[in-house]
């Protein structure tokens, strides 16, 4: 498909064969906790550094994955977790408390943390293999190649090169595909199979092809107010520009130069202090997309989390609501799980045609699967949006959530249950952010939140989960999820948590 990434002949062949190693013993690995594994943990956003930049302690978003050292419950399963900068004791000791019927002691035994030392812009996946050493360090610790695999948020050729060097596959989709996790690859796919998606032209190159979508869109619907502009590769919404046509006539015969010369102050940017040209540059080099924005009085942004794993099986693991900010809503900032009843079944059905259809093109992994859903004249009808082929802001909290309850969501009934029968919810935020929090280290936040009683409780099954705590004294921002047995009593423990950082450092500034 057009725009597809290059890799390597040599890089492709040998992630190729590992990758056919991983499914001849996915199950022996994944269907025994007793069986001995090594899990190396590879938490590297390999994406745009332009895009990435904008994003507010982005470096410390490789802590989100923290959430797999829950992976230690398993008596002969080893963790290998690599990061930018060392992560602090007491992060590492705070995840590691909630194992269930495993010591400390044992779990730290199998937990081997290495660290770049390196805090620059460069991606960790790329700090790890500018340090041959270090490769070699990590190397050495995998005792048995063929039970073990490598876990990243996303992968690029530098994440099949690095399973080349390391002698692993990689539980993740080969960098080949990842133009299907594209804005324009998306819409490509939703295309051919006949999925309901907003109006609008994909595979743009430059600044005049964004021009020439503008005005189509405006000749095809006169009423609209609004486009959306979305760099190929853009992450948390930080690639997007809303265009305004406020006072632009479908009918002008000068239409498409009005836009143009409209374009630079009518583009609304979401990234933070990117200029216009700068995203013109970016979109340059990553093509994109223009769609229509859709109105609505009453719209949801829901999500679905698809996986396939390497026997070639498709599965609907969560839906979720997402919480989106920003001007026009284009910024993810959290989001609510399950979604809501009135739809998450319906969308079920694209998000299986979809997934079957990525399966045979060949994708693994994790994926989710972005939908606007707009309700009109007593029904919600339903728009894909984009895929995004790696794991994302809904990702770490599910994950969290079944490995401190041991539960399952199901499609049909759109709860989630635990092994008691229970139903649990969470609202979950990576966007937890106020200046007031600049100056708590993850010391002071533990200590916090035991005193106020907000940590998770294991014998409730309820509580709050911190995570991204590395960026909180820097930044002033942290991530939580908090679970309940209802969606409002979820959300009450997150307005709680914020009330009480709030109040604490009222009271105590620079605490």
């Amino acid at each position: 498909m057009q725009g597809q990434m290059p890799v390597q002949d040599g890089i492709s062949t040998r992630f190729q064969q590992l990758q056919k190693r991983f499914a001849g013993h996915y199950q022996e690995i994944f269907y025994n906790d007793l069986a001995e594994k090594t899990v190396v943990i590879v938490p590297s956003l390999t994406l745009d550094r332009k895009m990435l930049e904008s994003v507010t302690g982005h470096m410390h978003y490789e802590e989100r994955l923290l959430c797999l050292l829950m992976l230690l419950r398993m008596p002969r399963t080893t963790v290998i977790y690599v990061s930018s900068q060392p992560i602090d004791a007491s992060i590492i000791d705070y995840y590691l408390h909630l194992l269930p019927g495993i010591t400390g002691y044992h779990a730290r035994q199998r937990l081997h943390l290495f660290s770049c030392y390196d805090g620059s812009s460069a991606s960790l996946t790329q700090k790890i293999l500018d340090r041959p050493r270090l490769v070699n360090r990590i190397r050495a610790l995998i005792v048995k190649p063929e039970l073990a695999h490598m876990v990243c948020f996303n992968v690029t050729e530098l994440e099949a090169k690095l399973s080349g060097q390391l002698d692993i596959p990689v539980y993740g989709c080969d960098p080949a595909l990842s133009y299907l996790g594209s804005k324009s690859g998306s819409r490509d796919i939703f295309r051919q199979l006949n999925v309901p998606m907003p109006e609008g032209f994909e595979n743009l190159e430059d600044e005049e092809g964004i021009v020439q979508a503008l005005v189509r869109l405006k000749q095809q619907n006169p009423l609209l107010k609004k486009a959306v502009v979305k760099i190929n590769e853009g992450f948390s919404g930080d690639g997007n520009a809303i265009f305004h046509y406020n006072g632009l006539d479908a009918g002008s015969l000068n239409l498409q130069e009005e836009i143009r010369e409209r374009l630079p102050d009518r583009l609304s940017i979401v990234a933070n202090g990117m200029g216009y040209t700068n995203y013109m540059n970016g979109f340059k080099k990553l093509g994109g997309i223009v769609e229509e924005f859709m109105e609505g009085a009453m719209k949801q942004s829901p999500s679905v989390q698809c996986r396939i794993n390497p026997l070639g099986v498709c599965d609907i693991i969560s839906t979720h609501d997402q919480v989106l900010g920003g001007e026009s809503g284009q910024v993810f900032l959290g989001a609510t799980f399950p979604a809501r009843k009135a739809y998450s079944r319906e969308l079920a059905i694209p998000a299986m045609s979809i997934a079957g259809a990525m399966q045979q093109l060949g994708v693994l992994g994790r994926f989710g699967i972005d939908f606007l859903s707009v309700y009109r004249n007593g029904a919600w009808f339903h728009y894909a949006i984009e895929i995004n082929l790696r794991k994302g802001g809904t990702t770490h909290p599910f994950l969290m959530l079944q490995f401190l309850t041991n539960g399952e969501y199901d499609m049909q009934s759109g709860e989630y249950r635990m092994p008691n029968g229970q139903s649990r919810y969470y609202f979950a935020s990576d966007n937890v952010e106020d200046a007031r929090y600049k100056g708590l280290t993850p010391h002071d936040l533990i200590d916090i939140a035991m005193c106020h009683k907000l940590l998770y409780d294991g014998a409730k099954q309820c509580g709050v989960m911190f995570h991204m705590i590395g960026a909180l004294s820097e930044f002033g921002k942290l991530g939580m999820v908090c679970i309940g047995g209802s969606h409002e009593e979820a959300r009450a423990y997150f307005e709680k948590t914020i009330n009480v950082l709030n109040q604490v450092c009222t009271d105590c500034p620079g605490s």
